[in-house]
């Protein structure tokens, strides 16, 4: 499990003489990320970015760089960039980061040789390395009070404040009380999403600026750590993310996550009048996707927190908080499809509607699926199975669904041509299916009147159906079956 912890000697390390060119070069990739991608779209912006990260990190740490590993990490992280040139997407931004990332640890660490270890090594770097910003900022004041009492509130009022930033985006009703609130000019200086903003960036650029990979010889001190919880010893290093902190974000997240619960359970499952400048549609739409994010941060949270064996999961107050928080986070699931439903019986189906419905299922499951490993008493290997095994039976029984259809037919059937509410029949979108929607076109071209244009789009779709099954080679059983319903009619 990623530890928080570090060894003695990295406390020193924060106070080096290096440490204020190391301050100075993060505020300043900060503040470059904050003129590149707030309140932007993201484009050649990200390219531009992982490159003056990698430059930072080569000027912060350029004492330590093995030189004869940096023309082939820029040689890397070059090609990696070309795809988010081309276009930036979840697959050219995976690129960039396992470029930066291995070229790190090529550059600065040598004693990781085996795939296992680096694979490790990265892990660390993207999971616990921007934790360890909060960390190493309060260790360069080297405050015994704000060690022994801030740092138990810190995890708490941060993560607060990114679920309050999320409840707030996805709910109009929360978003209108506090803008009754009447904050004054403060808003137009600092807003709650900005400073969120920095505090995200300068965590997850800290860990290429301020470079620490775990060691092996770090064991025995991660050793002593357990011994002295196991025996109730008070630990300063663990009050970053012990039983106190864990027990204050519970709580803390639990009375967060109430309002959205009983705002969602009379509005949305209660339907409850909404106040007139907010529409029923707005309310079911604005919430179902930044909910997910909510519940996907929860989840991460729990697994941190509840980690085998550790004393979080021992406890007697704090498995029921835990319990009552993922009971939340499940419902806000269920709250989310059921949002997502109402748009879609309005606006119609999508693919990325039906991939949406799907992934909050996931999402859902996977939540009770960490139940199980806190009351069965479980690994996080065992929970890592559980969701491998979920998510490829869930693929396997996607593979044998035909979407397209599902899709057309739905949008047909539910379109106001058909069902005399919603919108017009999209028949670009349609004919966007391919071939498998050609049942549900002729169901749309009988309900619109003859049109020759898309009789003619239809003859093309019909053309592009017999070339599929002309040849063996390209047989299909779907394709069969479609191509038999047409040679009926």
């Amino acid at each position: 499990m990623a530890d928080f912890t570090a060894p003695a000697s990295n406390a020193g390390a924060v106070q080096e003489g290096t440490f204020p060119l190391k301050a100075a070069i993060v505020l300043a990739l900060a503040a470059l990320a904050d003129w590149l991608f707030y309140g932007h779209g993201i484009g050649i912006s990200a390219a531009i970015f992982a490159v003056a990260v990698a430059c930072g990190s080569l000027l912060a740490n350029l004492a330590t760089f093995n030189r004869k590993q940096v023309l082939l990490a820029g040689a890397l992280l070059l090609v990696a960039l070309v795809p988010a040139i081309e276009e930036f997407n979840i697959a050219s931004l995976t690129f960039m980061l396992l470029a930066l990332g291995v070229g790190l640890l090529l550059t600065t660490n040598r004693d990781r040789h085996g795939l296992g270890e680096r694979a490790v090594a990265l892990c660390d770097l993207y999971l616990v390395g921007p934790f360890r910003f909060f960390r190493d900022a309060i260790a360069a004041f080297n405050l015994p009070a704000l060690k022994t009492g801030f740092v138990v509130w810190f995890i708490p009022i941060v993560l607060s404040g990114i679920f309050v930033f999320l409840l707030v985006s996805a709910n109009p009703l929360l978003e209108k009380w506090i803008s009754l609130l009447n904050p004054g000019n403060t808003a137009s200086y600092v807003s709650l999403g900005r400073v969120l903003f920095w505090t995200v960036a300068l965590s997850i650029v800290w860990p290429f600026i301020h470079v620490r990979w775990s060691g092996k010889r770090e064991m025995s001190a991660r050793l002593a750590e357990a011994a002295a919880l196991a025996q109730g010893m008070p630990s300063g290093q663990n009050d970053f993310f012990g039983v106190a902190t864990i027990l204050r974000s519970l709580i803390l997240f639990n009375l967060l996550f109430a309002v959205q619960t009983v705002l969602d359970v009379a509005y949305l499952w209660g339907n409850a009048t909404l106040p007139a400048d907010i529409s029923y549609a707005s309310y079911a739409h604005r919430g179902a996707y930044p909910l997910i994010v909510t519940a996907l941060l929860a989840a991460g949270f729990v697994l941190a927190a509840m980690r085998p064996g550790g004393p979080a999961e021992q406890s007697r107050v704090i498995r029921p908080l835990v319990y009552l928080w993922v009971a939340q986070n499940v419902l806000l699931v269920l709250s989310s499809i059921l949002r997502l439903d109402l748009y879609v019986q309005i606006y119609l189906l999508t693919w990325w509607r039906v991939a949406a419905f799907i992934w909050m299922a996931l999402v859902a499951f996977g939540l009770v699926l960490i139940v199980a490993r806190i009351v069965l008493n479980r690994s996080n290997a065992w929970l890592v199975r559980a969701n491998l095994i979920t998510l490829t039976a869930t693929l396997y029984i996607c593979s044998l669904i035909n979407f397209a259809a599902i899709i057309a037919d739905y949008n047909v059937s539910h379109s106001r041509e058909a069902a005399g509410k919603g919108v017009w029949i999209d028949m670009n979108y349609l004919f966007s299916l391919g071939p498998q929607a050609l049942p549900a076109i002729d169901r749309a071209i009988a309900l619109r009147g003859l049109d020759p244009t898309l009789v003619s789009r239809r003859g093309s779709l019909v053309e592009q159906q017999r070339r599929e099954v002309v040849s063996w080679r390209s047989w299909g059983f779907r394709s069969w079956r479609l191509q038999r319903t047409l040679d009926a009619q």
